[in-house]
């Protein structure tokens, strides 16, 4: 796999949201791939590699956020609509 690229600060926060409300997304994978899944939660590996934990009709699945293009939440009390995540990554 290739070298973790980390997403861009602010779109962080658009996972949390999706977590914490366990919204109902619609995932765009970098590979063209998508699937319909609820947020669960985030995690980062020991490497610094982050993914985003999520559940679907399949099970549970954890993406790695840098293989992520684009989500969109499917509830209707949604408090965003479809974000992309292919934004530069935050300075170090």
């Amino acid at each position: 796999m290739n070298a973790y690229r980390p997403l861009h600060c602010d779109l962080h926060d658009y996972l949390e949201i999706a977590c914490m409300h366990g919204y109902r997304l619609w995932v765009e994978r970098t590979d063209g791939r998508g699937l319909e899944a609820i947020a669960k939660t985030t995690r980062t590996r020991a490497g610094g590699e982050e993914f985003l934990c999520l559940e679907s009709a399949e099970g549970s699945l954890e993406i790695r956020l840098d293989q992520l293009q684009a989500i969109t939440p499917q509830d209707a009390d949604r408090s965003f609509g479809r974000i992309l995540l292919n934004a530069p990554a935050c300075p170090t």
